[in-house]
Parts: C-alpha cells; sequence; structure tokens
C-alpha cells in the first residue's frame, strides 16, 4: 500500500520495482533485449555517411557516441552490417531517421520516420540494418528502438517472415484529461482498451505476440506538461508488464515521483495512474505472458539448449541461413528519400 498526497486512498500500489536505464535496456520474458538509439548525425557526405572526421573511433565496432553519435558496425555509413539470427524476432521501431534494410531472403527496404520493421527470424535469416544519412546540408537525427522478442520452441524453426507497419496505418490514439492536456498512444502490438479505435496490426504469424492469450503489448507513450492518464490493465493473469520512461524530467507512477529515466516494472492486473511533469515526457510499453521457457543464447541466437545453440553454430557455417544475395555486405539504397519495401519474390 502507498501513503502519498497524489494517492490519498491508498489503492494497491502497482509498480512492482524501478531501475535506473542502463544499455542495453533490461527486459523480461517474452522480451529478450530492447536497445534504445538516439544519434545526432552530422549533415552528410555524398558516400552516405557522416561529413566528420572519423579519427579517434574503434571503426566495426564504434559504440563511443563521440560527438553526440555512433558508427556501431559500419565503417563509412553508421549501422549494423550483414549479421544471422536464429529463434527469435526483432521489432524495430524507427521514430526519426531511416533505416537501409536487405536480407538472404532477397527482401530490401528502406523505412524510417514513425515505420516499424518486424523480422521474424526462425530458423534463420541474415540481414543489414544501415543508416543512410541524406541530408548534406543540415542535420541527420536518428531515432529508434531495437526489440528482440523470444519465440517459443515450437515456433524457433519457423520459416522467417519480413514485414513493414508503415507510420500511417499504426493506430495513433490521442487522450484528453479533465484540462484537455493530451497522451498520445502509438499502439504497435495489442489491442488498445478502447475498441473504437480499430484494430491493431497483425503480427507475423509465428509471433508469440500472434498466439491467443499471449497479451503482447508494444506501445509509445506521449504525454503532453501535466498530462494525466491511467495506463488500463492488461488482460492475462500472468502478464508482466514495464514500463520505460525515457523522456521528459519527472512523471508521477501510481502515486510515486520517478525523477530519472528508468525501467518500471508494474502489475499488470492493475490499472497506473500515470501523472506528467511540467515537460513533455515519453515512455515504450513492453507487456505479455511470458513463455516460461528455457532461454540459451550466443550472440544473435536465441534457443532452449545450448545443444541447439552449437546445432545453430554449425549450420550458419553450413549454409549461411541460404546465403547472401546482395554486393556487399553493407548495401544502402541510394538518394531517393522515398521508403519502400520489396518482399521475398519480388512484390513492392
Amino acid at each position: 500500500m502507498t501513503s502519498n498526497p497524489n494517492n490519498p486512498i491508498n489503492l494497491p500500489n502497482p509498480i512492482v520495482q524501478i531501475k535506473a536505464l542502463g544499455f542495453p535496456w533490461e527486459t523480461v520474458d517474452p522480451f529478450l533485449f530492447c536497445v534504445y538509439h538516439d544519434d545526432a548525425y552530422p549533415q552528410a557526405n555524398a558516400q552516405l555517411g557522416p561529413k566528420a572526421s572519423l579519427a579517434g573511433r574503434d571503426i566495426g565496432q564504434d559504440f563511443s557516441r563521440k560527438d553526440g553519435w555512433s558508427m556501431y558496425h559500419g565503417s563509412s555509413v553508421p549501422g549494423f552490417p550483414a549479421h544471422p539470427h536464429r529463434g527469435f524476432e526483432t521489432v524495430t521501431i524507427v521514430r526519426k531517421g531511416l533505416i537501409d534494410h536487405a536480407d538472404s531472403l532477397g527482401a530490401s527496404a528502406r523505412f524510417g520516420q514513425g515505420d516499424v520493421q518486424w523480422l521474424t527470424a526462425g530458423k534463420g535469416v541474415v540481414h543489414s540494418e544501415m543508416f543512410p544519412l541524406l541530408e548534406q546540408t543540415g542535420a541527420n537525427p536518428l531515432e529508434l528502438f531495437q526489440i528482440w522478442l523470444n519465440l517459443p520452441a515450437r515456433s524457433k524453426m519457423a520459416t522467417p517472415h519480413f514485414t513493414i507497419f508503415w507510420s500511417q496505418d499504426i493506430p495513433r490514439i490521442t487522450v484528453a484529461d479533465a484540462a484537455g492536456r493530451s497522451t498520445e498512444v502509438a499502439v504497435i502490438a495489442g489491442q488498445f482498451h478502447d475498441a473504437s479505435v480499430g484494430a491493431p496490426l497483425s503480427p507475423p504469424p509465428d509471433s508469440w505476440a500472434a498466439q491467443t492469450g499471449a497479451d503482447v503489448a508494444i506501445w509509445t507513450l506521449r504525454m503532453a506538461p501535466g498530462a494525466r492518464w491511467t495506463l488500463p490493465p492488461a488482460t492475462g493473469k500472468s502478464t508482466r508488464r514495464t514500463l520505460y520512461f525515457f523522456k521528459g524530467t519527472s512523471v508521477t507512477v501510481g502515486g510515486q515521483t520517478v525523477n530519472s529515466h528508468s525501467a518500471i516494472e508494474l502489475r499488470a492486473d492493475l490499472s497506473t495512474a500515470l501523472i506528467n511533469g511540467e515537460e513533455v515526457s515519453e515512455f515504450l510499453l513492453l507487456q505479455g505472458r511470458p513463455i516460461g521457457e528455457a532461454v540459451a543464447q550466443r550472440g544473435p541466437f536465441v534457443m532452449n539448449t545450448q545443444a541447439e545453440i552449437v546445432q545453430t553454430i554449425d549450420d550458419y557455417r553450413r549454409t549461411q541461413f541460404g546465403g547472401w544475395p546482395w554486393p556487399d555486405s553493407a548495401p544502402v539504397h541510394g538518394r531517393d528519400p522515398a521508403r519502400f519495401a520489396r518482399h521475398p519474390g519480388g512484390r513492392q
């Protein structure tokens, strides 16, 4: 129970624990991993990379955030050249900037500005994620989340699946409090409690998020200064829920004031009152019923046993998960800013 002036009638405390945000962000089953990239890239050069010296950076392994940005594993264009995955899914939410995708299925895409890519790695896929810089006269900000969502054992070897949720198709709900201050909710996965806003987009067919009763939700929230909103309870009794407070100066959560960026684990069976502070605040919500299976992980491979990891490494060495059909390991898709997706088989 709490005894807080913001919770005067002593409602049950919805907060399980609060932890400071690190890198990557801590997650709980069914999620494996979440990273938040917020890079202030400078103007672009002719090669779609930063028009700035790369001296002092560990090229190929640059996570330095020197001058407010990193090259990651890129050498001329920042990003992540070709690398393999098996046994889980990546959900990539791009809030600013663009990502150029290419994979061993033959799919390619340029997406961003609110778009989401959902990739089921399943039995194995190789992909690249490069961050082309197109603006040659000004800054090239990039902001994104990449979330790793586990697959249950029965789906670890599913056929890989690639899809894009275009920004204009993602349900976005604005709710005003009694004083007219707004909270905006973008629903990437999971049903918003108000059914009048329409059905959410469908996750890939083998995703844990597509299973009946998995209660997976991936939402982003943006609260105006002073806004009040109540996060509704989840539907599943065993659902686990984490609210990541990553922008803003303060927020009151279930009667407790949080003054630093934090991962706030909540009781999913309770509603949670949010009262924002004096600046705009932003949050990522991850929730879902745990898969509840053993997790064996080695780098980009996530299986249930170490024997399966050994088999995965052997499979990748033998097959390269179908091979890499692109001329280099870090393809980018030109200077045209238009977003697109070419699916395996050529459908665009």
